[in-house]
């Protein structure tokens, strides 16, 4: 296989980052391995590379909650083929994933040969999903409401889980404090809450998951 690939690896557990490591190689001799170890290190690392093949991407690490890093690195980056690599194997998680957008998913349970074997079929552009959540479809009505927020949306609503004022999200965002209220009276109409405490509620009911 072409040794030209550009990967990067974005988990916060060494251990873990190193099994990839090995896998890669023996998928792809001499392919460019890039770690990053949060969302802060990833968006850093996505700057300067210049159009990298795929990002291996745990759901859980810092700056992250759920699918919130996916659904931003989605919106900011389309045409990233992005793999979810996760402990978390519910044929639901898997079926959310893919509904934003990944193009693949590998358990964290997976052995060398069935990573070998994942990495191999994403990288000749074919996506890769577990046999067992295949045919899982999942009709959540929770799941559906929060899949209608735009990626701006679901960050407000997570720094809103997180315990953030609107003055402070609208620091981090970069935005005015009137943006953030008009993104708030959004989610709570499309998730039909009230207030933040309901919303935050829902969004933790779904988060479990990934836990």
């Amino acid at each position: 296989m072409d040794s030209t690939y550009t990967i990067i690896i974005a988990d916060d557990h060494p251990l873990f980052r190193n099994a990839l490591f090995q896998s890669v190689h023996m998928a792809i001799s001499g392919a460019n391995l890039i770690e990053a170890d949060s969302l802060n290190g990833l968006l850093t690392v996505l700057s300067k590379e210049q159009e990298p093949d795929l990002l291996l991407l745990d759901l859980k690490m810092p700056g992250t909650n759920g699918l919130s890093g996916l659904i931003q690195l989605r919106a900011e980056y389309p045409d990233l083929p992005i793999v979810v690599i996760s402990a978390s194997e519910e044929p639901s998680v898997v079926t959310q994933v893919r509904s934003h957008g990944a193009f693949g998913f590998i358990p964290k349970s997976s052995d060398m040969r069935e990573l070998i074997k994942a990495l191999t079929q994403v990288l000749n552009g074919e996506p890769f999903f577990p046999e067992y959540a295949t045919t899982h479809q999942i009709n959540d009505e929770l799941t559906e409401k929060i899949a209608a927020l735009t990626p701006q949306q679901y960050r407000v609503l997570t720094m809103l889980s997180d315990g953030l004022l609107n003055k402070q999200i609208a620091y981090e965002l970069n935005v005015s404090e009137a943006t953030i209220k008009a993104h708030m009276t959004a989610i709570f109409r499309k998730l039909n809450v009230k207030n933040r405490t309901q919303a935050v509620i829902l969004l933790q009911q779904r988060e479990y998951e990934y836990s």
